[in-house]
């Protein structure tokens, strides 16, 4: 099993824990669970994993989520290590293409996934993103706009969407929480 590297930082969002393998970040926890959640996931791994707090090892991703906590950057490009099943990774790549300041719902991305009865596993997969803001799960909304799950809490989902200008949600059209992610490409 690959050593996990780990450092934390403070941001006007709380503590944020972030986690990476040689091969990439593979874990990102913040809000007030934030430190909660990463020992959780730690130990969810199976075998006891070696882990060290090495701040150099994560410095370019602290960066990025720091430029991007302060509105200065729009997309990340880190190498990820991130694991799950088939349908998980599949649900991750689709979600990495919201892009910034928009949203779209967890039924929009089953039926661009082919599967347009999978809401509710299409949001089993967004709940287990192990990287979000860098996997940008908080850009998935419910039906109608509702804020739906996060695990850094509804808060942090709001927070998060305020900064890309995406909240209020009053953008969505259609009546069913499209928005203009969804216009684009559910056609």
């Amino acid at each position: 099993m690959d050593d996990v590297f780990y450092t934390r930082f403070e941001s006007h969002m709380g503590s944020v824990w972030v986690a990476s393998t040689r091969r990439g970040v593979c874990k990102v926890s913040l809000g007030a669970q934030g430190e909660e959640a990463f020992r959780s996931w730690l130990s969810d791994r199976g075998a006891p994993v070696p882990t060290r707090e090495e701040p150099e090892t994560l410095m370019h991703a602290v960066s990025q989520l720091r430029e991007y906590l302060s509105g200065r950057r729009q997309v990340f490009d880190l190498p990820l290590d991130v694991r799950g099943t088939a349908f998980q990774s599949a649900v991750w790549r689709q979600v990495g293409r919201i892009p910034y300041g928009e949203t779209t719902t967890y039924g929009a991305i089953a039926q661009l996934m082919g599967h347009p009865k999978a809401s509710r596993a299409v949001g089993g997969a967004v709940g287990a993103n192990p990287v979000p803001i860098i996997v940008p799960c908080h850009r998935v909304i419910g039906a109608h706009g509702a804020l739906t799950g996060f695990g850094g809490g509804l808060e942090v989902k709001a927070a998060l969407l305020r900064l890309e200008g995406a909240y209020p949600l009053s953008g969505l059209t259609g009546g069913g929480g499209r928005g203009p992610f969804l216009d684009h490409h559910a056609r």
